[in-house]
């Protein structure tokens, strides 16, 4: 439970507030070389603060390869993985870092998928078909050639995080986990295939995925949904390898009906990209994906209203972006909407929507969890315009105020409130 709260959150990024590490980001963002040379030498400790960030190779023999296992010694039963639900289909690893490489442009990427073990020496990879992981993979089916991949379990929390977080394929989650954690993470060759691990892992398990093979069941597991997730085929991972520390600590989360965990680890995710959304969709204010909606069924989005139809193009620029695009509600609000404060957002959502005008269909793109679509991966998605109507939207009635106190009364209220002995 070492994210489970968004306080732990924090304290794994070293920080006091999530929204300080996208202050940081939108500090980044900004920078513009500025005329002249004292304003340039300010500049000067941001610029190097980024060359900071990419990983460093660890020379000497690093603590997650104290311990070797290889050929016959290969037992992942060893390992304590995890039964965590009645119903699932057998041992999990739940908390892995997965790394791979891009065949054809060498960037590596550092991917959180479930994996289920199959046999002594054999795991079954649950990469759902958005990802990057699997990207790869289907590259280098499509070339019939061996793909390598290790799985490191235990290491710093920002490198953990990283791991989950919905990066771009040309960002390496290691570089982000340098700029999260303020300093290069350190990492090592693997022993048996041709990849980068972190130094500091617990576990690293290595080995490799045969296209010639085929495919072999995962599942049922009970997910961050709080449904099982159906069995289905995926690729078999041959491990080659396990290495680890002499005393090592195996990670695991356990997922289930939220809040759990893992909504913390996405709670991070939407306060730290917030500036990065921004950047492509400007007129976004704040955003929150509630525990109920996990993740990916439910967006409460406020918005800086300028013109009519502004919150259909948002919608639409929602869903082009990234794994924003598995959203299956989005619901649009004005700019003053605490859209952290799910109640809030419902109570103005409510008392502004005329469902036949303001709610829009579409069809795209589903996550893979989502058991209520019409198809696998593939269904509709519905989106609110919960904001203030416009005349030129064709609203021609008058729009009230919200009830708010005058702030003469406030200022009389605060004035005698310890008086009162209210609030003791």
């Amino acid at each position: 439970n070492l994210f489970g709260s968004r306080q732990r959150m924090a304290m794994s990024l070293g920080v006091t507030d999530l929204d300080e590490i996208g202050v940081r980001i939108t500090s980044l963002l900004e920078l513009k070389v500025p005329e002249g040379f004292v304003a340039k030498l300010a500049l000067l400790p941001k610029l190097l603060a980024v060359g900071r960030f990419p990983p460093r190779m660890r020379l000497g023999t690093p603590p997650c390869q104290e311990v070797v296992w290889r050929d016959k010694d290969v037992d992942i039963g060893r390992i304590p993985l995890m039964k965590c639900w009645p119903e699932d289909g057998g041992a999990y690893i739940t908390f892995p870092m997965v790394i791979t490489r891009d065949p054809k442009r060498g960037i590596r990427n550092v991917g959180m998928y479930r994996i289920m073990q199959t046999g002594k020496n054999t795991l079954a990879m649950h990469w759902q078909r958005h990802k990057v992981g699997a990207a790869h993979w289907r590259e280098m089916a499509e070339r019939g050639e061996r793909m390598p991949v290790c799985i490191a379990l235990g290491a710093d929390p920002p490198s953990m995080y990283a791991a989950s977080a919905p990066l771009p394929p040309t960002v390496d989650e290691f570089v982000f986990a340098g700029f999260l954690r303020g300093k290069p993470v350190s990492l090592a060759k693997a022993i048996t295939c041709d990849l980068e691990v972190p130094a500091e892992a617990d576990f690293v398990l290595e080995g490799y995925i045969d296209p010639a093979e085929a495919l072999v069941v995962e599942g049922p597991f009970g997910d961050h949904t709080g449904f099982y997730s159906l069995a289905d085929l995926y690729p078999q991972v041959h491990v080659t390898a396990i290495t680890m520390r002499k005393q090592p600590i195996f990670p695991a989360t356990i997922v289930g009906r939220p809040p759990m965990e893992d909504f913390y680890l996405g709670h991070a995710t939407e306060r730290i990209f917030l500036p990065l959304l921004k950047l492509t969709i400007p007129e976004i204010v704040d955003y929150h994906m509630p525990a109920e909606g996990i993740f990916h069924n439910l967006v409460f989005v406020a918005i800086k209203k300028d013109y009519p139809g502004q919150a259909y193009k948002v919608m639409n620029a929602l869903w082009g972006q990234g794994l924003m695009s598995l959203a299956k509600v989005l619901i649009i609000v004005d700019h003053w909407v605490n859209v952290r404060d799910p109640r809030e957002a419902w109570w103005v959502a409510l008392n502004n929507i005329d469902p036949q005008r303001d709610a829009r269909f579409s069809m795209g793109p589903m996550d893979v969890l989502d058991h209520s679509s019409r198809a696998f991966t593939y269904g509709s998605k519905m989106g609110l315009d919960a904001t203030r109507k416009l005349p030129e939207e064709g609203f021609t009635r008058e729009w009230p105020d919200v009830i708010t106190m005058d702030d003469e009364t406030k200022r009389k209220v605060d004035a005698m409130w310890h008086e009162l002995g209210l609030g003791r």
